[in-house]
């Protein structure tokens, strides 16, 4: 039989479960006229990863950045840009996906003349890799 106290710590231990454990979810992709939606915000929402969709009007970037020890992923949806990373610049058009090693600086622009729409993913170089073949 339970006492109060051992209740307590096991009603305790599942809200910090609850509180931490990443749930599935689904997002609209509609960024309500803004530059930037967060998709996701990363810990207690996902283990590592951070992603958010954003526009880009014609002529403009999103600024010098580095994502510090995380890797990138861009999904370019629709429009045509620049990714410039350093000393090199690469394509982006809608249907491809750019990658980007962590530590890098880079900028993304729009040198399109339609909205350049992408969705950015970051995950942590410290996580443990997923074992091959359990990706999709």
């Amino acid at each position: 039989m339970l006492n109060a106290k051992s209740l307590c710590i096991l009603i305790l231990s599942a809200c910090v479960l609850a509180a931490v454990t990443p749930a599935a979810k689904v997002v609209k992709l509609d960024a309500q006229g803004k530059g930037h939606l967060t998709i996701l915000s990363g810990p207690p929402e996902t283990a590592t990863m951070r992603s958010g969709l954003v526009v880009l009007e014609p002529g403009k970037s999103v600024g010098k950045h580095s994502t510090g020890g995380n890797e990138e992923l861009l999904v370019v949806l629709e429009g045509t840009g620049e990714f410039r990373l350093e000393k090199e610049t690469l394509p982006l058009v809608g249907g491809t996906a750019l990658y980007c090693p962590a530590g890098h600086t880079h900028d993304v622009f729009n040198t399109g003349t339609t909205t350049l729409r992408y969705v950015y993913i970051t995950a942590s170089t410290q996580a443990t890799p997923m074992p091959a073949g359990m990706a999709h």
